[in-house]
C-alpha cells in the first residue's frame, strides 16, 4: 500500500460581508478576520525530499487572497450571484487553487475557511 503526503498550508485576510437573506445580525455588514487553511495531497516526493514548495502555494494563496483582503466582499465579481459564506469562499478558493496548484501527482483535497477560532466550513471534492 502506498502511503500519501499531506500538505498543509495557512494565511488569512481581513474583509467584511454580509449575508443577503439571513434572518439575524449576519445580515447587517460585518468584518472578520479570516482564516484560510489549504490541504494537498502526493504519493511521491522530489528528488530532494518535498511535495511540494511551501513557498509557491504561499506565493499561489497570495495572489488569490489578495482580491479578498480589505474589501466588501458581497461587491466582488466573484460573490455578485451568491452569499459569500464561509461555505462559498471556501468553494471558490478550492476550485481557483485546484486549477492553479494540481498537477499529476499533486492535489488540492480541502480547503477550511474560518471567520473565528470556533467557527469554520471545509470544501473538497
Amino acid at each position: 500500500m502506498n502511503g500519501l503526503y499531506e500538505i498543509c498550508v495557512e494565511t488569512d485576510f481581513s474583509a467584511a460581508h454580509c449575508i443577503v437573506g439571513y434572518p439575524g445580525n449576519c445580515a447587517r455588514v460585518h468584518g472578520h478576520n479570516w482564516k484560510v487553511e489549504v490541504k494537498l495531497q502526493s504519493s511521491r516526493l522530489n528528488e530532494i525530499g518535498i511535495a511540494v514548495d511551501f513557498r509557491e502555494v504561499k506565493k499561489v494563496m497570495g495572489k488569490i487572497i489578495t482580491e479578498f483582503d480589505h474589501h466588501y466582499l458581497n461587491d466582488l465579481p466573484q460573490f455578485r450571484l451568491m452569499n459569500p459564506t464561509s461555505e462559498n469562499i471556501a468553494r471558490y478558493l478550492f476550485q481557483e487553487l485546484s486549477g492553479r496548484l494540481n498537477q499529476e501527482n499533486l492535489k488540492v483535497c480541502r480547503v477550511n475557511v474560518a471567520e473565528s477560532k470556533n467557527a469554520w466550513a471545509s470544501y473538497r471534492e
